[in-house]
């Protein structure tokens, strides 16, 4: 089926089936994590102060972490992050099991597991798409990834709050322990073929030098990355409002909050699935636009919500608008950008989503403490809006200086037929 074309490619296969079965138990300690410190303080402004911890270490060293992936052997990155994620999840579980488990201890493993995402990101989002031989399927094979993160964060969250009710957050943290083992056996099996790599004799500075003034070169690059940065800076942090949401607003308790994470997920696996039916990156700049004023209208609408099947609606949807956003950018970047610079680009993608997102959490919850959950919601929607109406105003440039470099690589093969015969006319008046 079209659909899944790219798990053809036995790599990629491989690839799909460990991370799927990593993934839920990531989302599964995410939602723990994040009920065990609203357990413990009861408090939204300790839940942007874990938030912060856990995302600032990616914007302080995913830039870095974008040059190495381009010059380093991106299998051998991912086998260290996978086994130091094991430990640091390990620990959080021996803690949380002994009953001996404080609020800095999250802190302090929400950084560790912060400053390995820092480096497995980049390295994982620049990796995935050597696994796939025809560059007609990498938008597939992005698309399908998301499905994959998405069907964790449906199933994962789901299944936390049921073993959270029955058993604590403990036994989350340590089924995660056991997620990464099919991951980390699916890298050892697959065969690579070399490919090219960023000179290493030149300086870490100068190749992260070298990534920016790639990126300025091409301004649509740098206007997705910003409305994805705005994004991840004033939206996303809605989401470590959900423990509270669901505490103080539906008055509800861990299933409560499971079944919120769920619903998002499952909004953003119909996206992703929406997104793997697409041929290829033509028009993905208006999905893009779409998508998330989509998701920012989904903020505001949910911040009256009262009750609980209307707050389910309304985050399927904010799933799906952020989703088609976040997927179709990542598309258009993996398609145009060169294999040597993929490292560092998608380091500046994970920034922007990742990287800003410990300001925002701090934001949101100091402000939620102070004016309440629905208030500091509104807020956000808002002003995401002005991003993406920004954006929008930009659609017109961007398509045009988009439409040369899709002709140079093929993806408008009857715009570069027709240049190619003006060409053929010109040299032979000439």
């Amino acid at each position: 089926m079209s659909l899944f074309r790219a798990l053809k490619y036995k790599n990629y296969r491989l690839f799909f089936i460990g991370q799927s079965i990593s993934l839920v138990g990531t989302w599964m300690q995410h939602l723990a994590m994040a009920w065990l410190v609203y357990r413990i303080t009861g408090s939204a402004f300790w839940l942007g102060v874990v938030g912060f911890a856990g995302h600032i270490p990616n914007l302080l060293f995913a830039p870095v972490a974008g040059v190495l992936a381009d010059r380093w052997n991106r299998v051998k990155i991912l086998h260290l992050t996978q086994a130091l994620s094991l430990w640091q999840a390990a620990i959080l579980a021996l803690l949380t099991l002994g009953g001996v488990v404080e609020l800095w201890h999250v802190i302090a493993l929400a950084a560790i597991l912060g400053l390995i995402n820092a480096v497995d990101i980049p390295t994982r989002q620049s990796f995935f798409v050597e696994l796939i031989d025809n560059k007609n399927d990498i938008g597939n094979a992005i698309a399908l990834n998301s499905s994959m993160f998405n069907f964790a964060r449906l199933l994962g969250p789901a299944l936390a709050g049921i073993l959270i009710a029955f058993y604590g957050e403990g036994v989350c943290f340590l089924v995660n322990v056991f997620t990464f083992i099919p991951i980390m056996v699916a890298l050892f099996l697959m065969k690579l073929s070399k490919r090219k790599k960023s000179r290493k004799d030149v300086a870490v500075w100068n190749g992260l030098k070298e990534g920016i003034a790639y990126i300025r070169k091409f301004s649509p690059i740098q206007e997705m990355l910003l409305l994805m940065g705005f994004i991840g800076l004033f939206g996303m942090p809605f989401t470590i409002l959900l423990p509270v949401f669901a505490s103080e607003i539906l008055n509800g308790g861990s299933e409560t909050y499971g079944m919120l994470a769920a619903s998002m997920g499952c909004g953003a696996l119909a996206g992703a699935l929406s997104m793997a039916s697409k041929k290829n990156v033509l028009g993905f700049e208006k999905i893009i636009a779409f998508s998330a004023a989509l998701f920012c209208m989904g903020v505001i609408v949910f911040s009256q919500m009262n009750g609980l099947i209307s707050s389910l609606v309304v985050l399927f949807i904010i799933g799906f608008g952020l989703m088609m956003q976040m997927a179709s950018t990542n598309t258009v970047l993996q398609t145009i950008v060169d294999d040597d610079k993929r490292g560092r680009v998608m380091s500046f993608y994970s920034i922007s989503i990742i990287g800003t997102a410990p300001f925002g959490n701090l934001m949101v919850g100091a402000l939620a403490s102070r004016l309440g959950v629905s208030f500091a919601l509104v807020v956000c929607g808002i002003v995401c809006s002005l991003g993406v109406l920004f954006f929008a105003r930009q659609l017109s440039a961007i398509r045009k200086r988009m439409q040369p470099h899709y002709v140079r690589m093929g993806i408008l093969p009857e715009v570069a037929s027709a240049l190619d015969q003006a060409t053929s006319l010109q040299n032979a008046e000439d």
